[in-house]
């Protein structure tokens, strides 16, 4: 039941908000806009999209599924038919994308093709996620369909597979790995983008949260618990010195997906926001504005999500870069004592000593 203000109760059989002609711009996280502007901008990629817009197989990749897969319709995984109409009719995506069920215990799901989304869950991500969790992964990938992210997974899964396969020739595989690492730098950018739009449809924040648990940690709910999880982003985002600031860098470039902690604790904090709540008051761009849309407002709106980012972050290489952009005397220090191991956080005492796993900030 809906109140005078048209606000619902969120939960299971409940109706959910409708959002007619949402733009993707709605949902859209800044940094993803901006990593794809800069991919676009990558040489070379211009000629490898239109040449692959017209060699991938899109024609197989159906008839992949349909013979070895099972369709979702009104007579194959009901409950998953019913939650993807209804994903669409929230989003109002125009046009339904087959969706299919395949075999595989790691819990999964994708959206891709080219002209003609398709989305793909696995048995191992059905049967992990109660019913509320799986609504908001199908909102995931309506999201991802309506966002036009799919074209781009394609050439994702393309490009790697290709790269594996010329991985033996000298140099050859170089400016492939400059493309996939470009496109992993937006698609992980791109999952903070859909998991909005997971909780646009889902409109349960504690679902969206449990199902980002699961995939961390398995179907042990029971010895889960939200705030320890989120205190683990912060944790993860403050701890240790500049050293473990290059290690998180280097793990996370060959991942196609952000960390699960930091995407939970990246969509929470897009819910307690005020472009959150107008969003869910009926105030948002709409399809029919996006002709007109501003790309420099964008490209604005990116940088100050970064600057925002780097001025906010606890993270000590953040922290040294504002040092840098503020011209402190005290750079010249820091990186020394990172060059010689001795790098220390902004925030210890005088006295203390390199510890690489500071503790939870508010545990």
């Amino acid at each position: 039941m809906s109140d005078s203000k048209g606000n619902t109760e969120h939960l299971p059989g409940r109706e959910r908000r409708r959002f007619p002609d949402i733009s993707s711009r709605a949902y859209e996280h800044p940094a993803d806009r901006s990593a794809l502007v800069a991919l676009r901008k990558l040489t070379g990629f211009d000629t490898v999209f239109k040449t692959l817009s017209g060699l991938l197989p899109e024609r197989s990749l159906r008839l992949l599924f349909l013979s070895d897969s099972v369709r979702v319709s009104d007579q194959q995984f009901v409950h998953l038919h019913l939650m993807l109409k209804d994903a669409c009719e929230i989003l109002d995506l125009p046009a339904v994308p087959p969706m299919y069920v395949t075999q595989d215990p790691l819990p999964n799901a994708m959206c891709i093709g080219m002209d003609k989304p398709i989305i793909v869950v696995t048995t191992g991500l059905v049967e992990l996620l109660d019913e509320e969790e799986m609504r908001a992964v199908v909102g995931h990938e309506v999201g991802h369909a309506l966002s036009g992210h799919s074209v781009y997974r394609t050439i994702l899964l393309f490009l790697t597979t290709i790269a594996l396969k010329v991985a033996w020739i000298p140099l050859g595989n170089v400016a492939i790995m400059a493309l996939v690492t470009a496109l992993r730098e937006w698609f992980r950018k791109s999952e903070l983008s859909a998991d909005r739009a997971g909780l646009l449809v889902g409109q349960d924040l504690q679902a969206s949260m449990r199902g980002l648990m699961k995939l961390a940690g398995g179907n042990h709910l029971h010895e889960m618990n939200v705030d320890a999880f989120l205190a683990q982003a912060e944790e993860y985002e403050a701890g240790g010195d500049m050293r473990d600031s290059v290690l998180k860098i280097l793990s996370i470039l060959p991942r196609s997906h952000p960390f699960t902690t930091v995407r939970a604790a990246e969509l929470k904090k897009w819910s307690e926001s005020r472009d959150f709540q107008r969003l869910m008051d009926g105030h948002y761009p709409r399809r029919g504005e996006d002709q007109e849309a501003s790309v420099s407002d964008s490209i604005r709106d990116s940088a100050n999500h970064y600057a925002e980012s780097v001025r906010n972050s606890k993270d000590p290489l953040m922290g040294l870069v504002r040092d840098l952009a503020g011209g402190a005397g005290e750079f010249g220090g820091k990186l020394r004592d990172f060059a010689t191991g001795g790098a220390r956080r902004p925030d210890s005492g005088s006295g203390s000593s390199t510890e690489s796993g500071g503790s939870a900030p508010g545990a």
